[in-house]
């Protein structure tokens, strides 16, 4: 019983002695120069689509420190947010042919970074999406397009700073993209690794 107790006693102090350790590591500012990366699922459910595909993007940037835990920047980047197959109107099954949908563009804009403690933080963006895709229109009789315009991108996201220049992440972004009645608007949810310099 006093083994137990000891080892009990043992264990209690390393648990309360993890957050210590963290505390030494915890970034002191998310500003400055950075490039981030994201890889995720990306899903089309408008008129004949109805289904996901991998999609990435990649961005870099410069954020300004406000405050000791907030951070504002500016970004640029450009991503590819997969080929979904439309879906066959008699069974919902995919259709295999050419009629895939294609969306990839440029970004810019603007990017918070916000620690909610040391080494958590919320994330959000926004700005101009300029983009070029190929989709079927939503018509009795649809007809496959190729297309390209500017609209916009929104997100937030979630996630930890192991410190001042490494982050992992969990996003969720829209990007629209509707045109000459087809709409390729994507959703993405992705993990997403960021580097600060």
């Amino acid at each position: 019983m006093k083994k137990s107790l000891l080892a009990l006693t043992f264990a209690t102090a390393g648990l309360l002695a993890v957050p210590a350790a963290f505390a030494q590591n915890a970034p002191s500012g998310t500003g400055g120069w950075f490039v981030n990366g994201n890889v995720g699922r990306a899903s089309l459910n408008h008129g004949p689509y109805d289904a996901h595909d991998t999609g990435y993007a990649i961005n870099g940037g410069y954020r300004w420190s406000l405050a000791p835990n907030f951070a504002l920047g500016a970004e640029v980047g450009y991503n590819d947010l997969g080929n979904i197959h439309p879906n066959n109107i008699f069974n919902n099954q995919p259709v295999v042919d050419r009629s895939r949908s294609q969306l990839h563009g440029w970004t810019a804009g603007v990017n918070g970074h916000f620690n909610i403690t040391p080494n958590w933080y919320l994330s959000a963006r926004t700005g101009l999406y300029s983009w070029t895709g190929h989709g079927l229109s939503n018509d009795i009789n649809p007809i496959r397009k190729r297309l390209s315009d500017n609209s916009y991108y929104a997100g937030a996201g979630m996630g930890y700073d192991f410190s001042n220049n490494v982050s992992l992440g969990l996003n969720y972004d829209h990007y629209d993209a509707k045109k000459r009645n087809v709409d390729l608007g994507t959703n993405m949810v992705s993990v997403s690794a960021e580097y600060r310099f």
